[in-house]
């Protein structure tokens, strides 16, 4: 990763953390719960959604360092893959191993979600290897290398963290921050 791309992903990564935690700290049990529809998802979902795919990704992008490396795959550039993964006018289902299932409190939602993008952050940091010289598939942009899949995390967070502020958006939100 070249310094211009390291300081690109950890700046991004800051970014979209600080827009997250400042959509969603303070929410009361009954805000993060509430959702507008029954096919809608909750704040608490779109948390644990963003969590549960950071996680996986990362994983993803270490096992594929552990093989040989390869060439630099040609594709869609970097701002585009930001664009698409950020954009919310098309709803995407993702792999029913990311979907929120309640597995965190709602008083461990946001420290899951922090202690998760430190090791993201950590690893964009101090990380020597050539991740463009790796790829996995996604599934629907294609090969990504592992520096586009890091800038993915940080799209895929603003893309939910919009969906968060959708869900606030709505009528029947509770305003009250006492809402419980």
């Amino acid at each position: 990763m070249t310094p211009a791309e390291r300081e690109r992903v950890s700046s991004y990564l800051l970014e979209t953390r600080e827009k997250l935690l400042r959509t969603a700290k303070g929410l009361s049990p009954t805000q993060l719960q509430y959702k507008p529809a029954s096919d809608r998802w909750s704040v608490a979902e779109c948390l644990e959604h963003i969590t549960v795919t950071e996680g996986f990704i990362l994983a993803n992008i270490n096992n594929t360092l552990q093989q040989a490396a390869g060439s630099s795959i040609p594709g869609m550039g970097d701002d585009g893959i930001v664009q698409m993964v950020a954009d919310r006018s098309t709803r995407v289902k993702g792999p029913e191993r990311l979907m929120p299932a309640g597995q965190w409190a709602h008083d461990r939602l946001l420290g899951e979600f922090e202690s998760t993008r430190k090791r993201t952050a950590d690893f964009a940091a101090a990380t020597d290897v050539p991740l463009r010289q790796y790829a996995f598939p996604h599934p629907m942009l294609g090969a990504l290398d592992c520096y586009q899949w890091l800038l993915v995390i940080g799209a895929h967070g603003e893309r939910h963290r919009l969906q968060a502020e959708e869900v606030m958006a709505d009528a029947g939100f509770p305003r009250a921050a006492a809402a419980e």
